[in-house]
């Protein structure tokens, strides 16, 4: 029998929090491990050195679990996978590649494994590989996407692979968790709501397109290239959209996409960066402590249930 989310990771309540790149650090993981959830640190940008002192300062604000993001385009992954191997997280999610090289080493340090896929292919080789649990994360995202929607690739992953799910994308309130364990996941994983939370240290003008968000603000970028990436539909992204379908080729728009996730997140430039977010962001209409919004989701879940 496929254990729950809060017993495969010791947390309270069985949500994941996204590991967003160059935004989920210690702060906001930290606060949403202390608060029952599980917080996933970035390691983009990060040094083996600088990633050490983020997991140790995590575990100086919380004796409660948490886990590291590696991005494995990352071109320093052997010794980021060093530092988790001696700092002993409890988990390590993965994106952008295959975790082969370093998925049983990891195992063998009793640190659970689990890939972000978007493809049911994926999930079957990451079945093969022997990963803990896979989180299915549907077009709905924030940043970069498959192509399939949250709803139909957990009900087909449902059927070819025997992993444990966790359903991630468009996922905002606890009646969307109720709903994903329906379909058999085993929990959620949730970016776009952490990213209004108060000790997510995003600027305000960020923070603020996603309060002003409507259910339309976002737009799909490079699925001519197949590069989709969800991001809030301004300036830079119009611009970028022009340019993708007049027929432009990726390589002479690049220039226009270069550092722009670095000048939104860093520099606060929500006209010429890119302002990744979920189609979800629709939802968000106040900057609250993650706790509060851990404790909303658990209370409209229970809710949820109580009247199904």
């Amino acid at each position: 029998m496929t254990k729950p989310l809060t017993e495969l990771l010791g947390i309270q309540y069985p949500i994941i929090q996204g590991g967003m790149a160059r935004i989920s650090d210690s702060t906001l993981v930290s606060a949403v491990s202390e608060a029952g959830g599980f917080g996933v640190l970035t390691s983009v940008g990060y040094t083996k050195e600088e990633l050490r002192q983020e997991i140790r300062r995590v575990k100086s604000l919380t004796n409660r679990p948490f886990g590291v993001n590696l991005m494995l385009q990352q071109d320093n992954i052997p010794e980021l996978v060093e530092v988790i191997l001696t700092e002993k997280v409890t988990a390590v999610t993965t994106g952008a590649g295959s975790p082969k090289a370093f998925a049983a080493e990891l195992q063998a340090a009793d640190i659970k494994v689990i890939p972000v896929v978007s493809q049911v292919k994926h999930a079957i080789k990451m079945a093969k590989l022997g990963v803990d649990a896979i989180i299915a994360e549907g077009y709905e995202a924030g940043g970069h996407v498959g192509l399939t929607a949250t709803l139909p690739l957990v009900q087909q992953l449902r059927k070819k692979v025997e992993l444990p799910i966790i359903a991630a994308g468009g996922i905002g309130s606890g009646e969307a968790i109720l709903a994903m364990e329906a379909l058999g996941a085993i929990g959620v994983q949730i970016g776009t709501l952490f990213l209004t939370a108060e000790e997510c240290a995003l600027g305000q003008r960020y923070k603020q397109a996603l309060i002003d968000a409507d259910d339309v603000a976002t737009a799909l970028t490079g699925l001519s290239w197949g590069l989709p990436v969800r991001n809030i539909a301004n300036e830079l992204i119009q611009d970028c959209l022009r340019e993708e379908f007049s027929g432009v080729n990726y390589e002479a728009i690049k220039p226009m996409l270069y550092e722009s996730y670095v000048r939104a997140v860093e520099q606060d430039d929500v006209e010429r960066g890119s302002v990744m977010t979920g189609q979800i962001a629709g939802i968000i209409d106040r900057i609250q402590p993650a706790a509060t919004i851990i404790e909303a989701l658990m209370a409209s879940y229970h809710e949820a249930k109580e009247r199904i």
